[in-house]
């Protein structure tokens, strides 16, 4: 079999978390018949694919070349939150002044026992992704070892030859890399080796200032660490709303990150001990040192080793190509989660995973046009959408009708401290059909679950007009917009009209 794997630092939770996820010793099961589903790789989609086909009766394979739970588990998702979490709690008692605590500047912080309490959390989550609860709760046949195709209907790990009535591929993606002069020779860091740290560098530059590195530069930041945050663009969150994205810039300027954005990385160099990125800003150039640099620009998708093209399945550089039913070149072939999908968040790929087990298995049609796809960023205030924005729409000439309720409205928000930010809807113009709506709040991802449930099932703000909402929450926003698009309908004329009913009740009485 593949020899186990290991997690730095060599501590007893990264012990435990690996005995669970590619356990020592592990013998290989010998294949007995064609399986029902044979899965290749064992992160979200992968797992999602593999419990929900057992559960349903089908005799199942899954195999894995590293570690079973993927990047969410092991070095993305879940330590990422922990670690966060981690910041905002420091961060939360450092500001705490204007809530009566004080001494907050004496405050101690230790990142070792931070990282040790993300570490033991992690651990005690991989119990639901092992491979023995896979194996011996669910019935399913774990491989651990390299996965290739050496037919349309058959995948070898090492000697032995699993063949399939389907496979489903959910090897994921990994960071990516820049070429810039000198990076790879100074070193650096991604999410798969960031949190393998147990000291704090001192200073640390983030290349890249989309969701990853803005989370993470924010939360070393608040962890003591000065931070730069590189982008090449002239907006952190290039996706997103300007003035959503705005709020987010000014929040890390004011916990003193340094942001260096629209500039060209021209090279690293290693200078006395510490590494130097070297920047052109408006033709001058500036000078970073720091002793860690973190990159997080992007994914790239791992088809490594698979032998695809022995599978008759096609693929590009942004990874293997599916149909919306996530139908592969090879009719017996599926794929679903990061490697296939543009969407690279945990939630899509497990729903793509029972989109996958419907179609290949029961003869489905379900398709991956008809998600509601929301997401966030999970910086503080936090960032999510669902939907289109109202460039989307315009582009596909959909008229739309934009309401923004900002948080200053909400008592709640003011009266927790958390009053930067807003929540919006774009709305098919003339109706109260939501196209999109984004939220920018401190628990942003916890309220836009209610509008991607209206897109989704169709739900109009005056539904939600209709709906009461718990007195004081932040989530009372979301009713607020609910009351401005139900203001929008009051015309001249229709006011008119209602001022002259009551007029006739008065004169009645």
């Amino acid at each position: 079999m593949d020899e186990p794997k290991s997690i730095l630092p060599d501590t007893p939770e990264n012990r435990a978390l690996v005995e669970n996820v590619h356990p020592a010793g592990w013998v290989n099961p010998d294949p007995s018949g064609r399986y029902n589903l044979v899965v290749v790789g064992a992160g979200t989609a992968g797992l999602v694919c593999a419990a929900g086909a057992a559960g349903l009766g089908a005799k199942v394979a899954l195999v894995e070349r590293h570690l079973m739970g993927g990047d969410c588990l092991n070095v993305g998702c879940v330590p990422s939150k922990g670690i966060i979490r981690a910041a905002r709690a420091v961060f939360d008692a450092r500001t705490a002044q204007p809530f009566g605590i004080d001494n907050t500047e004496a405050l101690g912080f230790d990142f070792g026992r931070a990282m040790e309490r993300m570490r033991s959390l992690r651990s005690s989550i991989s119990r639901h992704d092992s491979a023995r609860r896979f194996r011996d709760e669910l019935g399913v046949d774990v491989y651990f070892g390299q996965a290739a195709f050496t037919a349309s209907d058959c995948i070898a790990v090492g000697s032995r030859q699993l063949y399939f009535h389907r496979a489903a591929i959910c090897t994921g993606t990994r960071a990516a890399a820049p070429q810039i002069p000198g990076l790879a020779d100074a070193g650096f860091r991604t999410n798969e080796t960031i949190f393998s740290l147990t000291a704090l560098p001192p200073r640390m530059a983030v290349i890249g200032a989309g969701p990853i590195g803005c989370e993470l530069a924010q939360a070393f930041a608040r962890f003591g660490c000065k931070v730069t945050l590189i982008e090449l663009g002239h907006q952190i969150l290039g996706r997103e709303d300007r003035d959503a994205a705005e709020i987010l810039h000014d929040a890390l300027i004011r916990e003193g990150i340094a942001l260096q954005l629209g500039v060209e990385i021209l090279r690293v160099e290693q200078r006395k001990g510490e590494k130097v990125v070297v920047l052109r800003d408006n033709g001058a150039e500036v000078e970073v040192a720091v002793d860690e640099i973190l990159v997080g620009i992007g994914r790239l998708p791992n088809l490594e080793g698979l032998d695809l093209e022995r599978g008759g399945i096609a693929c590009t550089a942004q990874g293997i190509t599916v149909g919306e039913t996530l139908q592969t070149s090879n009719p017996r072939a599926y794929a679903a989660g990061d490697v296939c999908s543009p969407y690279k968040f945990t939630h899509t790929a497990d729903a793509m995973a029972r989109i996958l087990i419907a179609n290949a298995l029961f003869m489905g049609q379900q398709r991956t046009s008809a998600l509601t796809i929301p997401w966030c960023t999970y910086t503080d205030p936090e960032i999510a959408h669902v939907g289109m924005y109202e460039h989307d729409a315009r582009g596909k000439g959909v008229e739309v009708t934009t309401l923004t309720v900002p948080l200053t409205e909400v008592d709640r928000a003011v009266l927790d401290g958390d009053s930067q930010g807003f929540a919006r809807v774009h709305l098919k113009k003339g109706t109260d059909t939501i196209l999109g709506a984004t939220i920018v709040a401190r628990h942003a991802g916890d309220m836009i679950s209610e509008l991607s449930l209206a897109i989704s099932g169709k739900i109009g703000l005056r539904a939600i007009a209709a709906t009461i909402h718990p007195y004081p929450t932040q989530a009372e926003v979301i009713r607020k917009l609910a009351d401005a698009y139900n203001r929008t309908r009051l015309t001249p004329f229709v006011r008119k009209v209602l001022s002259g009913w009551l007029q006739w009740q008065r004169s009645g009485s």
